[in-house]
């Protein structure tokens, strides 16, 4: 397992799967380890996976200073790997909340980005949040599973401040609720660490008027892929986010959720090569 040092002296490591050109891959959660992306669909059969697990995430080392899991202070993390990697220039694949340190990434280094495509992104680095709304209605799809009874209350209270985060709503998250997404779900508690996915987001991790008009010059193309079913974002929401860059491709995932991936991986991977291939 390679590893490499933060500026700050932190430990964090990153997996190696797959092979051809690399691609560096930016985990969600926030703060979950990469190995709930696997093999990303199969991408490993097109690209050589860099797969970064987050400072004190997976096999990372846990920062001296908390503080340091905030979402910009990660940057620089992303720029060692680069530096480490001995890449001049990088596509950079980022999924849900790991597409805002990507959006910070290429705001501050644009002249790293060759390509960079954001996967289920929510993009609160650029002022769009996810509202409770946008998860309801994209909830209200689903009316027809045969589990959305007993889903849906929980979901709703949870979106709506009145319950907890629990097992019952994670079904929406879902293309397809079925054995493999059951076991993806499960492992997520072991996989993410709270304290830092508290502080990722937290006061002064955003600057989204600094940050659109940095990405408002950013010369490397951008795939926005959204997933018919995820509520967060919803692919209007996904489109607004698109509308942001110059050189921007939008695409959803028929009956995808919030981990394309596994819902249809020969779609996914068929859209996102053909984007990373200049295709």
């Amino acid at each position: 397992m390679p590893t490499f040092t933060a500026p700050d002296g932190t430990e964090l490591a990153h997996h190696l799967r797959g092979e051809g050109a690399p691609l560096i891959v930016l985990p969600g959660g926030a703060m979950r380890a990469s190995a709930y992306l696997g093999d990303v669909g199969g991408l490993t059969a097109h690209r050589r996976l860099v797969l970064l697990d987050l400072r004190g995430t997976g096999d990372s080392a846990v920062p001296a200073d908390p503080a340091t899991y905030r979402c910009d202070r990660q940057v620089d993390d992303v720029e060692a790997l680069r530096a480490h990697l001995g890449l001049e220039r990088l596509d950079l694949l980022a999924h849900s909340a790991g597409g805002n340190l990507a959006m910070l990434y290429a705001a501050r280094h644009p002249e790293r980005v060759s390509r960079l495509a954001l996967i289920a992104a929510t993009p609160w680095a650029v002022g769009l949040p996810v509202t409770a709304e946008d998860r309801l209605a994209a909830a209200s799809l689903r009316k027809d599973e045969p589990w959305f009874a007993e889903a849906y209350p929980a979901f709703e209270a949870a979106w709506t401040g009145h319950g907890p985060f629990d097992d019952d709503m994670m079904p929406f998250f879902y293309g397809r609720w079925d054995d493999a997404a059951r076991a993806h779900m499960a492992a997520e508690e072991q996989q993410t660490n709270d304290e830092a996915a508290a502080v990722y987001g937290s006061a002064g991790a955003y600057d989204p008027p600094a940050t659109r008009a940095a990405l408002a010059e950013l010369s490397a193309p951008v795939l926005v892929y959204a997933a018919e079913l995820d509520g967060g974002p919803t692919p209007a929401l996904a489109r607004r986010t698109a509308a942001l860059f110059p050189d921007a491709q939008f695409t959803v995932q028929p009956g995808g959720g919030h981990f394309p991936w596994l819902d249809d991986p020969e779609w996914f991977v068929r859209r996102v090569t053909a984007f990373l291939d200049g295709r």
